[in-house]
């Protein structure tokens, strides 16, 4: 009997024993699962960043469209209230010229007239600031004009009236990123000066002109056979050492334009068509903003070039056609419909 006993309860030990053994991996065990898995994962994580970085590209080059798209249509509602356009050679024209026909204002706007945040170039100053689509408009002043009094404020006692303004498009560069507000590639900024309420009662939302404004040369005293050779004789009213004033800065309408673009040319891209000279190309096709320019016609067609690749990163910006994706482009067709008063 004992060794009845003694007999199950060593096999009842061996058992014991069998079942509290330690199991677990060898080295070399170990080392395949850790390549299997790099083998696996490495090609999901690869995967997984391409998918953020397309999605984070896609969502700047909507950014991009809606914003080019939004600035056009604000262009467009500017340009419609247009009186006079000027070409390209009121735009890049001085007054030097012994031929007072042959002026333009380059010299009587920014940046040679310096203004906020659109100045000469200097080693301070990097910036190029390119006045691309400048005009005369009508503008519309609400409550600008009393009905018995130019002291009389109140809704019920106050008129609209109008008053002439010229307003300058600008593609203003930022070389090497010296201004850290915007992006590394250019912007469009807005510059106007607004003249008084032509009403015997303009009241003080009226009758008070911008720094620097003088209103259009229609005069008779004025040279030229044409109004566009009369209209390139304006000038500001600031003296010859004078610049415009914090009053009238150029604000950025939008960021992100390209400063590069497809090489292409005005007859084999069929931009600027036109009998004769006209209509005119103003700024150059290579950048991300340039207009077309019928002055006769009081006609513009304004081309923006955005740079969606801009916003996420500061290198590697250049245009090519393998990217023209993120290079969103649109333009716009707007007529003048203001009222000139020539006499």
């Amino acid at each position: 009997m004992m060794r009845l006993l003694k007999f199950i309860l060593s096999i009842q030990l061996k058992r014991s024993g069998i079942n509290n053994q330690t199991n677990g991996f060898t080295l070399i065990e170990l080392l395949i699962a850790m390549v299997l898995a790099v083998l696996v994962i490495t090609p999901l994580m690869a995967f997984m960043i391409n998918v953020l970085d397309n999605d984070r590209k896609e969502q700047a080059k909507t950014n991009s469209e809606q914003e080019i798209q939004a600035a056009l249509d604000y262009i467009a509602r500017d340009l419609q209230q247009a009186v006079y356009i000027y070409d390209a050679d009121g735009v890049t024209r001085d007054q030097s010229n012994t031929n007072k026909t042959l002026w333009g204002i380059r010299d009587e706007i920014p940046p040679v007239k310096s203004a906020p945040n659109c100045s000469p170039t200097s080693a301070s100053n990097p910036s190029v600031c390119t006045p691309i689509l400048v005009f005369w408009k009508r503008e519309f002043i609400a409550n600008s004009v009393g009905i018995s009094s130019s002291t009389q404020t109140s809704d019920a006692q106050t008129d609209d009236g109008y008053a002439y303004s010229l307003v300058a498009y600008y593609l203003i560069t930022n070389p090497n990123n010296s201004n850290s507000t915007w992006s590394k590639e250019a912007r469009i900024g807005r510059f106007q000066i607004r003249g008084k309420v032509n009403a015997p009662n303009a009241n003080n939302k009226g009758n008070t002109p911008d720094t620097g404004f003088n209103p259009p040369p229609l005069s008779d005293n004025v040279s030229g056979a044409t109004l566009k050779e009369r209209m390139n004789q304006w000038q500001t009213s600031l003296g010859a050492s004078e610049n415009y004033g914090s009053d009238t800065p150029v604000v950025t309408l939008v960021d992100f334009i390209s400063t590069t673009g497809p090489s292409i040319t005005t007859s084999t891209a069929g931009v600027c068509p036109g009998r004769n000279a006209s209509p005119k190309l103003v700024g150059s096709l290579s950048s991300g903003f340039f207009a077309c320019v019928d002055a006769e016609q009081v006609l513009a067609q304004v081309y923006l070039r955005g740079n969606a690749l801009a916003r996420i990163q500061n290198n590697n910006l250049a245009y090519n056609d393998s990217r023209k994706n993120y290079f969103p482009t649109a333009s716009i067709r707007a007529q003048g419909r203001g009222f000139l008063f020539t006499k």
